[in-house]
């Protein structure tokens, strides 16, 4: 029904990796996807490498969506350390307006083990998000370069932040996640 504290449960629910929990986490996702056949949303992907400014780029873009009266969902993927397994999750704190509006959710998640710039659970807590009546949802990958692909086969748009003046001719040109892209936004360019 739309209530923030519930939603965040139900993400922690399907992020476990308690076996205890799977039962309980099958039985809401299966809920879950029943209400979303009916959602409208729109799904968006941001990328870029570490410091080009995506939390930023988001809260910005965030409430600007919500000034044209949509609901915004932010799953922010956070890379864990390989040493302790721990992720400091701190996009809140880049977000601050944004985290504190009635109609936006913001969800820091740790990448954990899985590869691609997203979390294991991404795609569910996506639907968990639609179901709770968010109509714009925002992923932001954990950013670190060339991989971050596997956002793309979860949105309908996928947005490129890159910083003007980095790399050279032969960086422009290269496969991967700019081929891949919707939308390229160089970000920090007054400088």
């Amino acid at each position: 029904n739309g209530k923030v504290d519930a939603l965040a449960r139900a993400i922690t629910l399907i992020e476990s990796n308690n076996i205890d929990d799977r039962p309980q986490a099958h039985l809401l996702l299966k809920q879950v996807r029943e209400k979303a056949k009916n959602v409208s949303s729109i799904r968006i992907g941001i990328t870029g490498i570490p410091g080009v400014g995506k939390s930023k780029f988001i809260e910005r873009f965030g409430l600007d969506l919500i000034k044209e009266g949509f609901k915004v969902a932010v799953l922010a993927v956070d890379p864990s350390s390989q040493r302790t397994g721990g992720s400091i999750l701190g996009d809140k704190t880049r977000m601050e307006k944004l985290s504190v509006s009635d109609n936006a959710f913001v969800r820091p998640s740790p990448a954990a083990d899985a590869l691609g710039g997203v979390a294991r659970a991404t795609m569910e807590a996506i639907l968990i998000c639609e179901a709770a009546g968010y109509d714009r949802i925002i992923v932001e990958t954990v950013g670190v370069g060339q991989s971050e692909t596997s956002v793309r086969d979860m949105v309908d748009v996928f947005g490129l932040l890159l910083i003007g003046g980095a790399g050279d001719e032969v960086q422009g040109i290269k496969r991967g996640i700019v081929e891949m892209a919707d939308l390229v936004v160089v970000h920090k360019s007054d400088g």
